[in-house]
């Protein structure tokens, strides 16, 4: 899966809203059919969606789509329309199951080979909102190949607070164990970026950027987001620093020295290295250049 440090959420009907998404730095873009969608306004939004993902002029970013949950009368109606040409995959909502992924894998694979599309070529995310869903996460993320990543996602009075009865905090103390699982899960299933959430409150940036740095801290990658203002504070959490870059560079560089004459643990700048500390730093940087090189 390409990275990607900001996943921007987007309202399906809201076609001006969709344009703009488009200009504000976030690495990819959640199309959303399901909870920011009025009943009245679904197949509207079913259009309109439909209508940037073809229209994919954007090239500048990945686009997903949020349809309605697997249990609900939309979700057939809203992959009919929005799997075309140019939707990189799907951020499934109130996943449950490892036979939903297998169901919902199938009836992609369907749709691809009726449309001419790459086979096996679009992706899905899984969220988790409900407790069944949370405490089946590793036999999920290991249903489909389809699976590129799963949502860590926590955030004051929402699904996963109401499904487990925990008061959000800052600290995340309440909800550790849960994106500590989360995260395995995805990790031992081999997916590398893994995306955390949800801050609330557009206003409190400050406040954004320590919950951003926690996750980060944890072990994700990238984080979901509600407001183009928090595209940026997220993507500069998520990217390394210039200085973090340049010593992985360097020791990099003194590793391969060393091991051309015969060492492969070597003291650099002050502190013991070897192969380990090698992939750690080869990943900061390919990860770095991933996101930072257009």
């Amino acid at each position: 899966m390409k990275p990607y440090r900001s996943m921007l959420f987007t309202p399906g009907h809201k076609s001006g809203w969709l344009r703009k998404a488009i200009d504000t730095g976030a690495d990819a873009i959640i199309f959303d059919l399901e909870d920011s969608v009025p009943p009245a306004s679904k197949e509207d939004a079913r259009g309109i969606v439909k209508s940037e993902i073809v229209a994919n002029g954007f090239g500048r970013t990945d686009l997903w789509v949020r349809p309605n949950s697997f249990d609900t009368d939309d979700f057939l109606v809203d992959l009919e329309s929005i799997v075309v040409s140019g939707l990189t995959g799907l951020f499934l909502p109130k996943v449950e199951s490892p036979e939903q992924i297998v169901a919902i894998d199938g009836i992609l694979s369907y749709l691809e080979r009726e449309r001419g599309l790459d086979p096996n070529g679009i992706g899905i995310i899984c969220s988790f909102e409900t407790a069944i869903g949370m405490s089946r996460c590793e036999s999920i993320a290991s249903a489909s190949s389809r699976v590129w990543s799963l949502l860590g996602a926590t955030g004051p009075d929402a699904d996963v607070a109401r499904a487990l009865g925990f008061e959000f905090s800052l600290e995340g103390l309440e909800s550790l164990y849960l994106r500590s699982r989360i995260l395995l899960a995805a990790r031992s299933s081999g997916m590398s970026h893994v995306i955390s959430g949800l801050w609330q409150d557009v206003r409190d940036l400050e406040g954004l950027s320590k919950f951003a740095e926690s996750n980060r801290k944890l072990g994700y990658r990238g984080m979901i987001v509600i407001h183009p203002s928090h595209v940026p504070v997220v993507n500069s959490v998520f990217t390394p620093t210039e200085d973090e870059v340049n010593y992985s560079r360097r020791l990099i560089e003194a590793y391969y020295a060393a091991e051309k004459s015969g060492s492969s643990a070597i003291d650099f700048e002050g502190q013991h290295v070897d192969i380990a500390h090698l992939r750690t730093a080869r990943d900061l940087v390919e990860f770095y250049e991933s996101v930072t090189v257009k």
